[in-house]
């Protein structure tokens, strides 16, 4: 079973999900599941939940808002038996960061890059955001293998489609450069063929009311 939480640090407008798995066991079975954008929250040096914030596309993990951050951490705190009463730094990194192998104990995790794993302090419990967040809690039973199917279809599907949009903006911009090329290729030729009849008719105009013996400079002088 997994837990959900819906946090609204963001906003009314902008809720956002963070689950946990109901025990160790399936904490473990979490490690194998999670999706691109999730990241993994945890008590430092303390056993408490593996919690996981599914942020919302375009977010960048460094620059997560520090109130959703807060949220993540009093869930993982409330849960943590030695945390719960006393102050504890919360870790947390990208969940493509956690390091798992098969001698590591139930619920044991490292890292695969130490750079990519921040800290933050929480100095004592806050009822009234833990209250808020276990309002919101939901326990459902979850096809992990379904679900990341249909993730990674979605994920292919607004690849394509971006790909798409691609291509038709490079097509379009490839038409209209050929275009503009056309178009100043004609307005050059044009400018040439009118500069040539100008020169001349200029010259025509000139001999017709020169006066016949009048001097012509470009005539040879006898």
């Amino acid at each position: 079973m997994v837990l959900f939480y819906c946090s609204n640090a963001l906003g009314e407008d902008k809720p956002v999900v963070i689950y946990a798995g109901k025990d160790k066991f399936e904490n473990e079975v979490l490690l194998n599941y999670y999706q691109e954008q999730d990241v993994w929250v945890h008590v430092d040096k303390l056993s408490s939940p593996h919690i996981y914030i599914r942020m919302p596309e375009g977010m960048n993990w460094e620059k997560m808002p520090e109130k959703l951050l807060l949220d993540a951490g009093q869930i993982v705190k409330a849960g943590s038996i030695q945390g719960n009463k006393q102050a504890v730094t919360i870790i947390y990194t990208p969940a493509s960061n956690i390091l798992k192998r098969g001698d590591f104990a139930i619920g044991a995790v490292s890292f695969l890059s130490d750079r990519k794993v921040k800290r933050f302090r929480i100095e004592e419990r806050v009822n009234a955001i833990v209250n808020r967040l276990n309002k919101t809690k939901v326990e459902r039973q979850v096809d992990h293998e379904a679900e990341k199917i249909a993730y990674e279809s979605a994920q292919q599907r607004l690849k394509r489609e971006i790909a798409n949009k691609q291509k038709n903006a490079d097509l379009l911009l490839a038409r209209q450069r050929k275009a503009d090329a056309e178009t100043r290729s004609y307005e050059k030729l044009f400018t040439g063929q009118s500069g040539k009849a100008d020169d001349q008719w200029e010259e025509d105009q000139w001999e017709a009311s020169r006066k016949e013996g009048d001097f012509d400079p470009e005539e040879d002088f006898m």
